[in-house]
């Protein structure tokens, strides 16, 4: 549940420097400037690859840089906090779960190649989504509060419709109790964590330079 914190709230699974190659065939530029740091349209297409990676299809270079931007806040944050890195452990069982998530091991090996990443890309984007989502998650599920009408709501909304919709029987609200408590956790930290990234977007120097000429 810790990877969607990232993909709903800021996508976060991503990082600004993750898989960034050390050699560049095509003369890099700056498209952004977050107080002393930059970024550059190298981390805009890394960024698009990985996300066709999961998705099959990439946002547009301005949604990109915005969401880098955004990592680039949680990340400063989260620095400052000395907040620790995942494990290797950690890292194992999300690249696992990712794979889980394709059809077959085929296809994600045929969507990997597809999107020129290696394994070691992957499990850098993969470790900085989890050091970004895992922070977010320590900052603001200590003061979230789920009541019971809410719990009872996603159980009649949610996931009775979705259990007639495939033809299955519904499991009993006890049974879905804890998965629908902890959806409603993310789906609250996610509210939290874009609503504090706008706040915190007015407090830092931000200039985009996307959409600059190259000179």
């Amino acid at each position: 549940m810790r990877c969607q914190i990232a993909a709903a709230a800021i996508c976060l699974a991503l990082a600004l420097t993750a898989g960034r190659a050390s050699s560049q065939e095509v003369v890099d530029r700056i498209v952004a400037k977050v107080e002393s740091d930059i970024i550059l349209m190298s981390d805009v297409r890394e960024l698009a690859r990985y996300q066709s990676f999961l998705d099959g299809k990439s946002q547009s270079d301005a949604e990109i840089l915005d969401r880098l931007i955004d990592q680039w806040i949680v990340r400063s944050e989260a620095n400052v906090a000395r907040f620790p890195q995942p494990s290797g452990e950690e890292v194992n069982r999300s690249i696992e779960r990712l794979k889980r998530a394709f059809a077959s091991p085929e296809e994600y090996e045929a969507r990997k190649n597809q999107s020129g990443l290696t394994d070691e890309e992957i499990r850098q984007f993969m470790k900085s989504q989890l050091y970004l989502s895992n922070y977010l998650d320590s900052r603001f599920r200590p003061v979230i509060q789920i009541d019971e009408k809410a719990i009872e709501d996603f159980y009649k909304t949610r996931v009775i419709p979705r259990a007639e919709s495939r033809g299955q029987t519904p499991p009993s609200l006890e049974n879905a109790r804890d998965f629908i408590q902890e959806a409603l956790v993310q789906r609250a930290i996610n509210e939290q964590a874009d609503k504090w990234l706008k706040e915190s977007r007015s407090r830092v120097r931000i200039e985009i330079l996307l959409n600059e000429k190259v000179q």
